[in-house]
């Protein structure tokens, strides 16, 4: 059964059949047949742009492996993965390392960033890497947008924790991505500074209709999604629209387990 997510908080109205990602049937294995693990089981889920989704749950759930397969950074084992009409199954490792450099963005929770280049340098990046013209009005137009517009000279060793993590949001955005994925992106941050990265990409959301899949532990973090998809056992269990703190840490409570 696929699970729409909705966004009643985005503002671009997006229609529940226009989706940035889409899994049918994904199934993934890890080992030999005997003895395989399976860490995603039948996941079918379709999540609409412009919307910002939170997926939890317990440890060894499959969380990252969700990521990992809607981002194309690995192959399901059966069933298909979508970004936008794109079907990820067919392309060749070449052309998922193409559609992951222009049409998907990334956020790490250890920021990832390069030391010897500036904060431009870093975010200019993915288009130097795909060989793209750099636009600077977009380039000065996401540094301020991330509150960075005078820090563009400095190096990554020179900014705070959240800073970084503010540069490599903006490094996924450049590229005017289909979809971003935080993959615990604020698990290094103190609890203010990382309610100042959750509100910038809560902005993204709502003022320019990007789509944000994130991958989280805490149940403040997910308040600030739209919808929560829950994990367990490598299937889909619940979804939560409109979540808050609270409840997301009580329906955690009833899977058993803290991610």
């Amino acid at each position: 059964m696929r699970t729409e997510t909705n966004h009643p908080r985005g503002r671009n109205g997006a229609g529940s059949a226009d989706f940035a990602l889409r899994l049918d049937g994904v199934v993934k294995e890890y080992g030999k047949a005997g003895r395989a693990v399976r860490a995603l089981d039948g996941v079918s889920v379709g999540i609409e742009r412009g919307s910002f989704t939170a997926v939890m749950g317990p440890s060894g759930s499959g969380k990252s492996t969700f990521l990992h397969c809607a981002a194309g950074l690995d192959r399901p084992s059966s069933g298909s993965a979508f970004i936008g009409q794109t079907e990820l199954g067919g392309m060749n490792e070449t052309q998922l390392t193409k559609l992951r450099r222009e049409r998907v963005g990334f956020v790490f929770q250890a920021f990832n960033l390069v030391p010897a280049l500036s904060v431009r340098e870093n975010v200019e990046l993915p288009l130097r890497l795909a060989g793209k013209r750099l636009d600077p009005t977009w380039l000065e137009e996401i540094l301020t947008r991330v509150g960075l517009a005078g820090r563009a000279a400095h190096r990554p060793a020179e900014l705070s924790g959240g800073q970084q993590q503010r540069v490599a949001i903006a490094r996924a955005l450049i590229t005017r991505p289909d979809v971003v994925f935080g993959d615990e992106p604020t698990g290094a941050l103190d609890t203010m500074t990382a309610k100042e990265v959750l509100s910038l990409l809560r902005s993204c959301v709502d003022d320019t209709g990007q789509t944000v899949v994130m991958v989280t532990h805490d149940p403040v973090a997910a308040s600030y999604a739209d919808t929560v998809l829950f994990l367990a056992d490598g299937k889909i269990v619940d979804r939560m629209p409109t979540p808050t703190a609270d409840r997301v840490a009580d329906r955690m409570t009833h899977l058993g387990a803290w991610a």
